[in-house]
């Protein structure tokens, strides 16, 4: 067995965890918390107030105030003035995780959801606004390469609004507002859009039952993303969602 007390392992030549150059590690120390990367990937998005944070992640408020305290000391976050009211947006040292943050949102994409068994049933009372920002996570680069396509997507009911998601050579951009020039054009029940866009209901049924349209060029925003219920092994991708009816589509 190994040795536990730290003054014997030290005698026996094991070093402490701290002291072994380890660049996973000790990256880890810093950035390894529960919520570091959680909260600093949602500032990247934008500048955000206390309580739009609790929104989306549904942390607790004071373990959301102490992660927040945690990461202005430690550089990652900064309190800005926007208006007459402070919010919390991401620093200099706060932008430069965007690339680990993206990696490890790709991995859960690629084989997270499918090795571990997620069961995506569990997500059918995400935002619209959670799914949309998460786009970019869920691009099929493949698909996009060489494309320039903008859609609009114009959600109503609760968490409705309207966003543009663009299409650029393999790169995929969401802002909230209307598209400037809009190539395609969804106009959709809010929950019933997630569903679609989740995989967990078939955007076809969607239609039929009058809970979406789409209008302008052939292009399907589908198309370019992963849909995580096709991924999963363990959702029956057929979740049932908040819809005006509450029906579900057979």
């Amino acid at each position: 067995m190994a040795p536990t007390n730290p003054q014997v392992a030290k005698a026996a030549g094991v070093p402490r965890p701290g002291e072994i150059f380890d660049p996973v590690a000790r990256a880890l120390d810093v950035i390894g918390d529960r919520w570091t990367l959680v909260l600093v990937r949602q500032l990247i998005v934008g500048a955000k107030g206390f309580t739009e944070l609790r929104q989306r992640t549904g942390i607790a408020p004071r373990v959301l105030s102490s992660r927040l305290r945690q990461l202005t000391a430690d550089g990652f976050v900064e309190q800005v003035e926007n208006g007459q009211r402070s919010v919390y947006a991401a620093t200099e040292r706060g932008r430069s995780l965007e690339p680990i943050i993206s990696s490890l949102a790709q991995w859960w994409i690629h084989h997270g959801i499918q090795e571990l068994a997620i069961d995506v049933d569990r997500f059918t009372d995400t935002s619209p606004q959670s799914i949309l920002e998460a786009l970019p996570f869920l691009l099929r680069e493949e698909r996009a390469q060489g494309e320039n396509v903008v859609f609009e997507i114009r959600l109503q009911g609760q968490g409705g609004g309207v966003w543009s998601v663009s299409i650029h050579d393999g790169r995929c951009d969401v802002a909230r507002g209307f598209a400037e020039r809009a190539d395609v054009r969804y106009t959709a029940d809010a929950s019933a859009w997630c569903g679609v866009a989740l995989g967990l209901l078939d955007a076809r049924e969607v239609v039929r039952q009058g809970l979406m349209t789409k209008d302008g060029g052939s292009q399907a925003l589908d198309h370019y993303f992963h849909r995580v219920s096709t991924l999963g092994a363990g959702g029956s991708g057929r979740g049932q969602l908040s819809r005006p009816d509450r029906r579900k589509p057979s």
